[in-house]
């Protein structure tokens, strides 16, 4: 007597395939967003801490040098030595790609972000 097996081809069917790419779909539409929202904070705070250390260089920088509120300052020579540099010896740059401005002792140094992005780049 001959035994006949029901042989099946290895691999998987159309309709699991299409399952994993559902739920890898629906991870993705859950992760892609959180993670630029947690990009978007970091990017912020990093600029809020950066215009934190110019402030605090303005500050020394007018103490050192006998300034009164109002003087100019120029950035970023005057505050060089005041602060702590990046590798390529310069000051921090803001992580979203805007510039920082210190005009004047007593002033409150800006980024040219600061109220175009979410959140913003200024100080509180």
């Amino acid at each position: 007597m001959k035994q006949t097996k029901n042989l099946r081809p290895a691999g998987f069917t159309l309709v699991e395939i299409m399952i994993v790419v559902a739920i890898i779909g629906l991870l993705a539409a859950i992760a892609i967003p959180n993670f630029v929202k947690a990009r978007a904070t970091s990017q912020a705070n990093a600029c809020i801490n950066n215009l934190r250390q110019i402030d605090a260089a303005a500050n020394q920088f007018a103490l050192e040098q006998h300034r009164t509120t109002g003087n100019t300052i120029s950035y970023p020579n005057d505050l060089t030595p005041y602060i702590k540099l990046n590798s390529g010896n310069n000051i921090p740059a803001c992580p979203a790609g805007g510039n920082y401005s210190c005009n004047a002792v007593g002033t409150t140094p800006t980024c040219d972000l600061a109220n175009t992005v979410t959140p913003g780049h200024f100080l509180p």
